[in-house]
């Protein structure tokens, strides 16, 4: 199985002098294609940082990260810009898409900007609503839809280009209870089935046991991890919120 993201000591320092401010503290970090990981920490623990880095928006203080093969560190501007299209797809908490543009629209956007023909944007538009069960909305606006399919619409959009990575910023965290639940099953068949390799920075223990693996961060350095294996959402689910009680930070949310 190809690795994805190979992470080694990253460290993240901001300021100087007497102002210094450590934000990560040589996180080493192995995410394999297919898998599908959560990092939780209390608000501080520099779990928003360490995303920034691996989607390239931000670049470590020091140490190394590969993703898809690819050394970040190592690219300029403009090749980050194409990489982040090309590899990467994201969905975030406010879900980002443009008023002006029909959901069809905002999800085949990344295709249009990289010139792809109008038969295969067609297509791969189709499909991706398939996934998330939005074809009937395609043509409606964002400011005519609910916010579950909205987060469904901006997922479709981070799948379309097919990219080695899905990173997600609290995804669930606008949603209510049985949205979030639709859009966390919607994701998790996208891994099984699908293989896309996911990587989702929450604070909801909810959210977070429909994954794979859970990583914890304190005060910048890896607290420890869960991995599900054969145990249950539920199952997973409670050990999550006894990592989080110990921990000292995270939401509790209902089963």
């Amino acid at each position: 199985m190809n690795v994805v993201i190979e992470g080694k000591q990253i460290s993240k320092v901001y300021g100087s002098g007497d102002s210094v401010i450590s934000a990560l503290q040589h996180i080493d970090l192995t995410v394999k294609e297919g898998d599908s990981v959560a990092v939780m920490g209390p608000s501080g623990s520099g779990k928003t940082t360490l995303l920034n880095i691996l989607a390239t928006i931000d670049s470590p203080t020091s140490g190394e990260v590969v993703i898809d093969g690819h050394n970040i560190l190592n690219m300029n501007e403009e090749q980050l810009s194409s990489f982040r299209r090309d590899r990467l797809g994201f969905v975030f908490q406010d879900y980002n898409l443009l008023d002006t543009l029909t959901v069809k629209e905002n999800i085949v956007l990344p295709l249009a900007i990289a010139k792809m023909n109008v038969g295969q944007l067609e297509q791969r538009a189709s499909e991706v609503a398939v996934r998330f069960g939005i074809q009937s909305i395609l043509d409606k606006y964002p400011y005519q839809i609910s916010g579950g399919q909205k987060q469904r619409t901006a997922a479709s959009r981070a799948i379309v280009t097919k990219p080695a990575l899905l990173l997600a910023d609290e995804p669930t965290g606008a949603l209510d209870s049985k949205s979030a639940t639709d859009f966390l099953e919607s994701l998790k068949e996208l891994n099984e089935q699908e293989g896309t390799t996911v990587l989702m920075v929450t604070h909801d223990a909810y959210a977070a046991s429909y994954c794979k693996r859970v990583i914890f961060i304190k005060d910048g350095s890896l607290f420890t991890e869960l991995v599900k294996g054969s145990q249950s959402r539920r199952d997973m689910f409670k050990k999550v919120l006894d990592v989080l009680a110990v921990l000292g930070g995270g939401a509790i949310d209902a089963v």
